[in-house]
């Protein structure tokens, strides 16, 4: 026996009725459509409503907002902080070592521990690393956002949040 001798049982696949063949036969004619209309005519698209708005365009297409004016940091740890072996920190010896890519804003984030004195020139930080750094001795610099005002231009199309 081969692949293409393989079908389905007998008797399990049945053939469709064939309408539309003449006045004489059952389904004949008007092929079981009725008489006139626009569903005897086959003009129906899929997801029609009669003018009403059809479902897949009353429900909403997305959940939730997509802020277009977020300001997005890169998160570095004090313990990669601590790891580095140098006491000043700036966000262009962070590129070099490969921890943040070029251009982005940094943000030091407090898991860990300092264990000396760090000079830090960082975009933001938070609040627990802010204490740890000033315990240990250290000093924080905030550098200015590369955009001017209180929040940086909107990302996205004229579409966004519409």
């Amino acid at each position: 026996m081969r692949v293409d001798q393989v079908g389905p049982k007998h008797g399990a696949k049945k053939s469709p009725k064939r309408v539309g063949r003449g006045i004489g036969g059952k389904g004949g004619k008007t092929a079981g459509r009725g008489t006139k209309g626009q569903y005897a005519r086959n003009t129906v698209a899929r997801g029609f409503e009669g003018g009403q708005m059809p479902l897949k365009q009353r429900v909403p297409k997305l959940k939730g907002f997509n802020n277009p004016f977020r300001v997005e940091y890169q998160a570095i740890n004090l313990d990669t902080l601590d790891s580095l072996g140098t006491t000043e920190i700036t966000a262009q010896l962070l590129v070099q070592k490969g921890l943040i890519r070029k251009g982005n804003l940094v943000k030091v984030l407090g898991r860990g521990k300092v264990g000396k004195a760090l000079k830090v020139s960082v975009h933001a930080v938070s609040k627990t690393a802010e204490q740890a750094i000033t315990a240990a001795g250290g000093t924080i610099t905030l550098l200015p956002k590369p955009f001017r005002g209180v929040r940086p231009p909107a990302r996205g199309s004229q579409f966004t949040n519409r």
